[in-house]
């Protein structure tokens, strides 16, 4: 299923800050004066880490569709526990969202910091990132692409990635977008990482081993496309080290 435009038009909604964490713990327990929460107890903790978890590997495996009844299934807690800690599903959603893109950039600095040759560095970001399964996860504005309207040379640039419909199928179609509305916080966590992938493609083109039309939505779309979910781990590993292989040769220059 595919992520709704409902998701992503809350961030008025979201209490101060602006961002999922402060949403989230607002509804651990903020008194009505605005005074800032007291720490979770050891088992609410325990259950907000259950909670987090089951709503990656959920939203991961049926994309952020996926109905909160399932996460609260998957965290073995029940619905009202996940409404607790999140009072919304867009809240949740935003959280899962923060995280697997600030983890991404969190990738792609390594790669930079450690590698030394532009191809490597590039290479090592989209395994890495692959192998931890973020792009499934990542918001429609690090997911842009171009796509060609019929009659036109152009590409309009409005149109992002779909999430796979069903576990496996590892579908994933372009559909128009409806512009969604996102917070300041979500906007900085994108253009960090934008920018971050943005320096790794620029070393890469510079050094003639990247194609001069790759783009940093393409490495992006590379992501969230190479990472198909499988029942078995290790054919799920397989399949997506034998995806990015072919996807990275795809990438590279060829000589003339």
């Amino acid at each position: 299923m595919h992520i709704q435009d409902s998701h992503w038009s809350t961030a008025s909604a979201i209490a101060p800050g602006g961002g999922a964490m402060g949403s989230a713990m607002s509804a651990a327990g903020n008194g009505r004066d605005g005074s800032r929460s007291a720490p979770l107890r050891v088992d609410a903790q325990r259950n907000l880490e259950h909670v987090l978890r089951a709503a990656r590997e959920v939203f991961g495996e049926l994309g952020y569709g996926a109905p909160m009844e399932d996460v609260a299934r998957r965290a073995r807690v029940g619905v009202g526990t996940v409404y607790r800690r999140f009072p919304s599903k867009d809240v949740l959603v935003r959280r899962i969202a923060e995280e697997e893109t600030s983890r991404l950039t969190d990738q792609a600095r390594a790669a930079l910091g450690q590698e030394d040759e532009p191809w490597s560095a590039l290479s090592r970001f989209l395994r890495t990132s692959v192998a931890s399964g973020a792009g499934r996860l990542l918001p429609p504005q690090v997911l842009r692409v171009g796509v060609a309207d019929e009659g036109t040379d152009g590409y309009d640039g409005t149109r992002v990635p779909q999430q796979r419909t069903t576990p496996g199928s590892g579908e994933l179609r372009l559909v128009p977008e409806e512009a969604p509305m996102v917070s300041a916080d979500d906007d900085a966590g994108a253009a960090a990482l934008l920018e971050v992938v943005g320096r790794l493609v620029d070393r890469a083109r510079a050094a003639g081993e990247l194609r001069t039309d790759v783009s940093v939505s393409d490495v992006l779309l590379v992501i969230a496309t190479a990472a198909p979910s499988l029942p078995d781990a290790a054919q799920q590993a397989a399949a997506s080290a034998r995806l990015l292989d072919i996807l990275l040769e795809g990438l590279r220059s060829r000589p003339v």
